[in-house]
């Protein structure tokens, strides 16, 4: 049905084609008159059925747009037609399908943030129960001060890992969410490896082990140097961790005109297979896992360097060491 704004147009309209035809009629033959009167009538028809279509499609995309307000991003209102109402539905289309991605991404991020809490809470159980038992411990005033001064450094341990724990989980939501903006700037690989192996030097003498580090001192890539810097130091903290006293650790790095190359390896007793496709999954402990990882390191090391369009692969023999192996690729011009 039309509307009374319609009504009145089509009202004028009629009443003007009407006014045209009569006085037309006037200045010519009877013939002629009732031809005109028939092209009236045909032209008044095709108006309506007109302004008719009109509305009945302005209609549709109201309610079109009713339904993408309500949330239903599926309906599709595009049409084979020409027209200015056509190119309407077709940019309608294209605005729906943009909400309809931005709403998976907020989805998406709303998942992660949950996850994130959820691994957070879980991870936290374990130092607040020690932490709990190890307090009411020290409030005993029987307490000697040799186990006071324990279970105090005990408490002190379980803080540190805490904080190293919520942190380490916070920068890989942030990751997972695209909220971390990666710098692309020249990086030079020997000031990375300088950086990465001057915190492990005190775990690595404390254990006599032998670092050997080889490449050219040109070599270089694009990319973070921050973040790279805490991806390797978590990568060479592993293979610290699993090599025995006196054992040894490899860094070398290299540069062609495809990609830049850095390799980690170590002496130690390797990954079991089984547990090689897995590593890189957060919280996940393998075989030789000690007794405090939690599966962190190499899960945010590999999603730093693949967040910079690098690569990150581990290749393993039981009692052979362990490799992984770092690559950054080029840029296509």
């Amino acid at each position: 049905m039309l509307r009374n704004k319609e009504i009145r147009i089509y009202l004028l309209s009629v009443f003007a084609i009407i006014s045209l035809a009569v006085g037309v009629a006037l200045f010519i033959s009877r013939e002629a008159m009732l031809l005109v009167i028939i092209l009236s009538i045909a032209l008044l028809m095709a108006t309506y059925r007109f302004t008719v279509w009109r509305y009945r499609e302005i209609d549709q995309l109201s309610s079109y747009l009713q339904e993408i307000s309500n949330g239903n991003y599926k309906l599709d209102v595009r049409d084979n037609r020409e027209g200015e109402l056509s190119l309407l539905k077709s940019q309608i289309y294209k605005v729906t399908k943009m909400l309809s991605e931005q709403g998976t991404h907020l989805e998406e991020d709303k998942q992660k943030l949950t996850d994130a809490i959820s691994d957070i809470s879980h991870q936290l159980k374990t130092p607040l129960t020690s932490m709990t038992v190890m307090a009411d411990l020290l409030s005993d005033p029987r307490l000697s001060d040799d186990k006071r001064q324990e279970f105090t450094h005990n408490v002190q341990v379980q803080l540190e890992r805490m904080e190293w724990l919520v942190s380490s989980l916070l920068k890989l939501s942030k990751i997972d969410a695209g909220t971390i903006q990666f710098k692309r700037e020249p990086v030079s690989v020997p000031v990375l490896v300088q950086a990465v192996t001057e915190p492990m030097l005190v775990p690595i003498d404390i254990k006599m082990q032998r670092l050997q580090i080889a490449g050219e001192r040109d070599v270089a890539f694009e990319g973070d140097l921050k973040w790279t810097t805490e991806a390797l130091i978590n990568i060479l903290k592993n293979c610290v961790e699993h090599t025995p006293e006196q054992g040894e650790l490899f860094i070398d790095y290299s540069e062609n005109t495809l990609y830049t190359e850095i390799v980690i390896r170590d002496t130690g007793n390797g990954i079991a297979k089984q547990d090689i496709p897995y590593i890189f999954q957060r919280f996940y402990k393998g075989m030789n896992a000690s007794d405090d990882s939690v599966g962190i390191g190499l899960a945010m090391a590999h999603s730093i360097i693949t967040s910079q369009q690098g690569e990150l692969t581990v290749r393993s023999e039981r009692g052979a060491g362990t490799a992984f192996q770092i690559r950054f690729y080029k840029a296509i011009v």
